[in-house]
């Protein structure tokens, strides 16, 4: 099966090592990143990575993808750990150009094999190339690349959940007193970040979320300034 892979897909070097990055968000806030690793073609549970993202304000799949690929492959460059032969961004030729960022930072070019997993139509794009690989549908190599990235959306999903079953996803919103995680959700849906919320006008809170809790909000963020009469 690897062999048939590393045929397909060109590769230099039988790809015994694979990683797939996915990012993951509940209701457009609260942003997680996920990384599983296939050996030998199984899965090695222990090497799998959850990442909170830590860099990034709102909601933004492309800097949390260089945020993570950066702290993945600093780590195993610091722990002098192997490399993988081939990592698989899920998400397509977006994701991959922000993936990118992070192995030319890191002076990997060359190092790895990094392609782009189209989400809906499994085209798979290597860097630089305008067209995209579409792998026969009950092929092995796409059973494979199929079965990783499924496994990555059920890790990073599986992460999302135990963290709000825990309550882990706090923001300022949640601590202002008569606004509830409902709300907070809605306006991080919107405006993206708690910093967004903050610049907003009165007006702009009551037309998201109402008279009577865009004030909260908006007396919360501006309390002590001198109001203009």
């Amino acid at each position: 099966m690897l062999y048939k892979l590393q045929a397909d897909l060109e590769l230099q070097e039988l790809p015994v090592h694979i990683e797939c990055f996915d990012n993951s968000n509940f209701r457009g806030a609260y942003p997680v990143s996920a990384c599983v690793v296939f050996k030998d073609g199984v899965a090695s549970k222990k090497d799998y990575r959850h990442f909170n993202i830590k860099t990034v304000e709102g909601i933004n799949d492309f800097a949390s993808m260089t945020e993570v690929v950066y702290r993945r492959y600093k780590r195993l460059l610091d722990e002098q750990q192997p490399l993988p032969q081939l990592v698989i961004i899920d998400g397509g030729k977006g994701q991959l150009g922000a993936a990118l960022e992070s192995i030319r930072k890191l002076d990997l070019i060359g190092s790895m094999t990094v392609v782009g997993l189209a989400k809906n139509e499994e085209e798979i794009f290597f860097p630089g190339d305008s067209q995209s690989i579409k792998l026969p549908y009950d092929s092995e190599s796409l059973k494979l690349i199929r079965r990783i990235r499924d496994e990555v959306h059920r890790f990073g999903i599986t992460f999302h959940r135990q963290k709000r079953s825990k309550g882990t996803f706090k923001n300022e919103l949640e601590g202002i007193k008569g606004i509830g995680e409902n709300t907070a959700t809605q306006l991080l849906q919107t405006f993206r970040s708690v910093t967004k919320v903050k610049a907003l006008s009165l007006d702009d809170l009551v037309k998201e979320i109402g008279q009577a809790k865009g004030k909260i909000v908006y007396d919360y963020f501006h309390k002590g300034e001198d109001k203009v009469s």
